[in-house]
């Protein structure tokens, strides 16, 4: 049973949800602050965390940057219906996807089994094509699927699950276009929809964590109206 950490100061929200995940079969933590929820985390991390971005004590955006310290592990941003900023400046800071209020929580639902698919794609050690679960070298880039491990030039970067396969699929094929239709394929489920701006954040983030580690790091070329393409140095 997967446990969802569910952070939001809307008492509503905390009861609704946390209702119908555990009528889907998911164990559910509820937070009514980023510290409180912080507190809990720094003993025991849950599998995946759902965090609204304004909140008292510590906000969203401030929870999420502590947790990308010391984890991967999936985080969804619930958002205002008129906060673009919001959404974009939480991708970039890591989250792996977003989900606008109001919300259908049917929609919420299918994301959270989505990223939840997919993190367990990385970690089992069983049934992954073998394309896909092998040791991939490209130049100074090292993956490591089964491990969800990425080193460039011998440094680790630590990447969210979404920015992991982005780089994956890229790095598969170098000087290979991927257009952003392709790259929301290998990122999301089917049933789950993101528009181009979610793509754009996620490999900017990824190019930051990149050149944290290589200033110098230029493999990711954007081709504009095009996609992206992963030049091997």
């Amino acid at each position: 049973m997967s446990r969802i950490a569910l952070v939001d100061d809307d008492r509503n929200i905390l009861t609704s949800v946390s209702m119908t995940l555990e009528a889907e079969g998911f164990e559910v933590e509820t937070y009514n602050d980023g510290q409180s929820a912080l507190d809990a985390f720094n003993k025991r991390l849950p599998d995946m965390a759902v965090l609204d971005i304004k909140m008292p004590r510590m906000d969203g955006m401030d929870l999420l940057q502590r947790l990308r310290q010391k984890t991967s592990m999936p985080v969804i941003f619930l958002t205002s219906k008129d906060d673009e900023i919001d959404e974009v400046l939480g991708l970039r800071m890591g989250a792996d996807d977003y989900v606008k209020k109001p919300f259908s929580q049917r929609l919420l639902v299918e994301r959270i089994r989505a990223l939840l698919r997919r993190q367990e794609a990385l970690d089992a050690d069983e049934g992954a094509p073998p394309e896909d679960a092998k040791v991939m070298e490209r130049g100074e880039l090292t993956m490591d699927p089964l491990r969800h491990s990425v080193s460039w030039k011998g440094r680790d970067v630590s990447l969210t699950v979404t920015e992991f396969l982005l780089l994956q699929a890229l790095a598969q094929r170098p000087g290979f276009v991927k257009s952003r239709d392709q790259l929301m394929d290998v990122a999301y489920d089917d049933q789950v929809y993101v528009d181009d701006r979610t793509i754009d954040s996620h490999i900017k983030r990824l190019r930051k964590k990149m050149r944290q580690s290589d200033p110098e790091f230029s493999a990711i070329e954007t081709l504009y109206g095009i996609g992206y393409r992963y030049n091997e140095e």
